[in-house]
């Protein structure tokens, strides 16, 4: 990097130039957001960081704190988020070096995984995999008519913990979840870009969604309650236009809203993905060892395994059984892990076989370098499809 520009974490000088650079390559609630963030006591202006060119913002990022639970296990998680680059800068690899310092500080902060939306392919050059389905929106057709005493409103603060309640109930039936965290929380509640809203009834919450503005139709995202306060929510939207209500497949509801919407007719075409990326794969199946012994278990394979897994560059070993997991050792490059009796996962597909719903035999059915060898039956038990649910800063509608 040349000698008059610095990669730094932002100040409050810096606040307004930022919030400049997000409104003219984004919108104007995203300068909200920023300072949402900003002043809040669990993120704080040390989440931001900047590129600067002498006193001048060209490039920002931020890292935002997550947590993703797979089974039974909380991952320390990060996210990036609010990227920016100036017009007149862009192409000089300011993002990659911001991701480079947003990934670097993540690891040093603990977390074992990052995951985020962005833009199609960019992130990939990032270390980044498209590893979870993001959930579709499904077109009302028939707007249901509110129960006589359900009412719909904006959320307020006050209403963060029933509506956490609401989304842990929902998200139970989900192999990989991510809730909002108590920062978020304040976020979706407080910010311009969506709506948060409660619907209530006998003077208690049953219902949450989060609803965009009606630009270009109006989409409810994040539901989650009882059905009729369901119905509340979207009978209080219809008057908005168009309304489509995004699926939650490993919910009770999803039934539910197939009473009211339908889904797209080419699915497969119009699905997207969360973005993942693994900094150290051994590390995660270190802390998730909890997780593979107990599907270990309840598999009934039984017997003692040397478990082998090379994603080419280099490779990982434990062993297995009904009783214990042991460490995940490292190695280096291991170009024949098959005919040594292991299995072979590129780098690109790790956050995939972790998280996604393929699992390794769906994986290995759709990728050529994707091989578990005699290894497939307990590969296919450690790592089974697996479905997910993720509640973001931003909406991925």
């Amino acid at each position: 990097m040349a000698d008059e520009l610095t990669l730094r974490t932002a100040t409050e000088r810096d606040l307004d130039q930022i919030a400049a650079l997000l409104t003219a390559r984004g919108e104007p609630a995203d300068a909200d957001d920023l300072r949402l963030v900003v002043n809040d006591p669990d993120e704080g202006i040390d989440a931001v960081m900047v590129v600067v060119d002498g006193e001048r913002v060209v490039s920002t990022a931020t890292l935002l704190r997550e947590q993703v639970t797979i089974g039974d296990v909380a991952v320390p998680t990060g996210q990036v988020e609010l990227v920016a680059t100036d017009r007149a800068h862009e192409g000089r690899g300011f993002v990659r070096l911001l991701m480079d310092e947003a990934h670097r500080r993540s690891t040093a902060r603990g977390d074992l995984l990052q995951v985020m939306i962005g833009i199609p392919y960019f992130y990939r050059q990032f270390g980044y995999a498209y590893s979870m389905p993001i959930p579709l929106p499904w077109a009302v057709h028939t707007a249901p008519s509110a129960r006589p005493g359900t009412t719909v409103r904006p959320a307020t603060l006050h209403d963060i913990p029933a509506m956490h309640e609401l989304q842990t109930s929902a998200q139970a039936g989900a192999d990989v979840r991510m809730p909002h965290s108590p920062a978020c929380w304040r976020w979706v509640v407080q910010r311009s870009g969506s709506t948060q809203l409660v619907a209530e009834a006998d003077g208690r919450i049953i219902a949450t969604a989060r609803r965009t503005p009606p630009d270009d139709g109006t989409t409810l995202a994040e539901v989650a309650g009882e059905p009729i306060g369901v119905e509340a929510l979207i009978a209080a939207s219809a008057p908005l236009g168009d309304v489509a209500v995004v699926e939650r497949p490993a919910t009770g509801l999803h039934e539910h809203l197939a009473r009211f919407a339908r889904p797209p007719s080419d699915p497969d075409r119009r699905r997207e993905w969360f973005y993942a990326r693994i900094e150290s794969f051994a590390l995660l199946l270190d802390h998730l060892r909890p997780v593979l012994l107990d599907r270990f278990r309840r598999s009934g394979i039984g017997g003692h395994h040397e478990v082998l897994l090379s994603s080419w560059r280099s490779h990982v070993r434990f062993t297995i059984d009904d009783d214990a997991m042991s460490p995940v050792a490292t190695g280096g490059p291991e170009q024949a892990p098959v005919w040594q009796g292991g299995s072979g996962v590129p780098p690109d597909q790790l956050a995939p076989l972790v998280l996604g719903p393929l699992g390794a035999a769906g994986l290995e059915a759709r990728h050529g370098d994707v091989l578990l060898g005699r290894q497939r039956d307990l590969m296919e038990t450690l790592f089974p499809p697996m479905t997910s649910d993720l509640l973001t800063f931003y909406l991925a509608v």
